[in-house]
């Protein structure tokens, strides 16, 4: 039981009028779901400390005492849960032909006689029924349980040990006591292991930290959709600047996802959520870099010296006659990400300032460039890896100011491009070639997986497996 929510938990884990993320679960998802459920409550079950048992039997002649202790569970056989999304409220949970075989200790005492041994127990065809309905509370997702029931088909103990016995012909009368008292504990149990996950919900933070300058914000935009075959979380999705927070000039759109029945999961997110990024990182006052001649490759054609900028701008060799230069580049503006079919196009607009170096490091403004560039580019999953490939489709420079003259930019635009498609571009596709890992969801992996880029969307079809059973 525990599985379902812990899975569903990880799942959620403008001024957005829409969700920029949105996470399907398929029928094939919750079947996923059910088998590892199966193998996480067996290992869970064989580590779990049993409560000792207190009661005691009347035998016509006065009361039988006993206390059953030290109790675990040795064996514990179980076939798949069956699970079955409920239309409007949730999940349906059903266990059937649960069998557990217990050992534990056994002491008995009728007034001044005591004794004592140990025992085995079986319990076997445990049947339970649980509904549990997911809502929305306060943007955590939430769960109830609706309906439990619980029925034990039957009861074998046998006792081994002590001295008397005057006690075994009425150790027959263990078996419906002890029977009753662990079909009347289940559902309890249930809904304490519910309460304590609803509880966990409710603390899970819903704004979460990215890094040392941003973080993202994935509380529910509104209540779970539970169809017959489906299970849908609108979530926010929006970056903020941890130390500016603020909206971005532009705002979420509705997108729409179809889950995909062969695949266990649908993970979509919004043109949005990579943009208020970019404005949470421009916000953030990261979007810059300081640029020094140490710092480019020695093939590199173009080099920050006032000698080789003279070949473009020619009285930089007289106003300051072969220095050293350095640039700040920076976003003037939030980069924009859009997504259409099958293409991924970038917008940068930014903006880099000269200035000469002197030789006791005083810097001397020169000039500032504005640079518009665009890019185009295209991602997939090679196996468990987000590949991608990246070309450049415009990269214009304007005078932005100077404070040495007029100058024109053209022939320096022309080695620039030349320069970043002949050694930029080859290392940056020659990285993304390679990719990056899929990331682990709390322990379960990501395989089978398969991205799309969609208008205004990106999304990944993909199989889950449970990185400690393999399931």
């Amino acid at each position: 039981m525990q599985l379902v929510i812990y899975f569903l938990m990880i799942l959620t884990y403008t001024h957005a009028d829409y969700p920029a993320l949105k996470t399907l679960l398929s029928e094939k998802g919750l079947g996923g779901v059910s088998q590892m459920m199966s193998v996480r409550i067996q290992s869970e079950l064989k580590r779990t400390a049993i409560p000792e048992v207190r009661g005691g039997v009347d035998i016509k002649i006065g009361t039988v005492k006993y206390v059953l202790s030290n109790m675990h569970v040795r064996q514990c056989r179980m076939p798949d849960p069956s699970l079955v999304f409920v239309q409007g409220t949730g999940v349906s949970v059903k266990v059937s032909q649960l069998s557990l075989s217990i050992t534990g200790s056994w002491a008995t005492q009728f007034g001044i006689i005591h004794d004592h041994g140990s025992f085995d127990l079986a319990v076997y065809n445990i049947k339970i029924y649980t509904l549990l309905q997911l809502g929305d509370d306060a943007g955590h997702l939430s769960i109830t349980t609706v309906s439990c029931s619980a029925d034990i088909g039957g009861v074998n103990i046998q006792f081994h040990g002590g001295a008397s016995i005057f006690f075994k012909p009425f150790v027959s009368s263990f078996r419906g006591i002890i029977s009753d008292k662990i079909r009347k504990q289940i559902c309890p149990a249930i809904q304490k292991a519910i309460n304590e996950l609803e509880r966990h919900l409710q603390e899970t933070p819903v704004n979460v930290p990215v890094g040392q300058y941003i973080y993202l914000s994935i509380p529910l935009t509104s209540s779970p959709a539970v169809t017959d075959q489906s299970f849908e979380l609108d979530i926010k999705g929006e970056f903020y600047s941890r130390s500016s927070p603020s909206e971005p000039p532009f705002s979420a759109n509705v997108f729409d996802v179809q889950y995909a029945e062969n695949s266990m999961l649908s993970l979509a997110a919004s043109e949005f959520l990579v943009n208020s990024a970019a404005y949470a990182f421009l916000r953030s006052g990261v979007l810059q870099i300081n640029i020094r001649d140490d710092m480019i490759p020695k093939s590199f054609p173009i080099h920050l010296n006032t000698s080789q900028f003279g070949a473009f701008i020619p009285q930089l060799r007289t106003l300051y006659p072969n220095m050293e230069m350095q640039v700040l580049l920076y976003a003037s503006e939030t980069p924009l990400f859009s997504f259409s079919s099958g293409v991924i196009d970038v917008h940068v607009p930014a903006a880099a300032k000269f200035s000469a170096v002197k030789p006791d490091g005083t810097l001397v403004p020169l000039f500032t460039l504005d640079v518009d560039c665009s890019f185009s580019g295209s991602a997939l999953i090679d196996k468990e890896n987000l590949t991608g490939a990246l070309e450049m489709k415009n990269l214009t420079l304007t005078i932005g100011s100077s404070e040495i003259g007029d100058f024109k930019t053209d022939s320096f635009q022309r080695v620039l491009v030349m320069a970043v498609k002949m050694f930029v571009l080859p290392k940056l596709n020659a990285a993304l070639k390679i990719g990056f890992r899929l990331p682990k969801l709390q322990g379960f992996s990501l395989i089978n997986s398969q991205l799309l880029i969609k208008n205004g969307f990106v999304v990944i079809f993909t199989d889950v497996q449970d990185s400690l059973t393999g399931l």
